[in-house]
């Protein structure tokens, strides 16, 4: 059984390798587009702002000073209240994002220009738009 999963998986992507030309973005070879469509109304919302405040705020003396449980609980808070703000359920949205505050760790860690600018957080959170 898992020998024809992996040769389904092995034809899926050899497929998809193979796919022509024709079905790419005309732009592709000298873009990166976003899978997730317009974020515009989540990147301009301001909780999101409030996370890049936070971020900031949380590594103003390097990563090595960061309270770590802090920054996860305070952006929990913020995650929930967006949830909130936007009618959905609190639960449903810690659960979509929880991996979010760690990866924002391990990103402004790595690189620190990150945190510069809104739009630079932007793109390390979002992806380029």
């Amino acid at each position: 059984m898992p020998s024809k999963v992996l040769a389904a998986a092995l034809s899926l992507s050899l497929t998809l390798a193979a796919a022509p030309a024709a079905f790419a973005h005309p732009d592709a070879a000298t873009s990166t587009q976003s899978l997730q469509g317009d974020q515009s109304s989540w990147i301009n919302d301001p909780h999101m702002h409030a996370f890049y405040d936070l971020t900031v705020a949380a590594f103003a003396k390097g990563p090595g000073a960061l309270d770590r449980p802090k920054f996860e609980a305070d952006a929990v808070k913020i995650f929930r209240d967006f949830a909130v703000a936007r009618h959905m359920d609190p639960d449903k949205m810690q659960d979509h994002l929880k991996l979010i505050p760690g990866q924002v760790i391990q990103i402004a860690t790595d690189d620190p220009k990150v945190l510069k600018s809104y739009d630079n957080f932007v793109v390390a959170v979002f992806g380029p738009q």
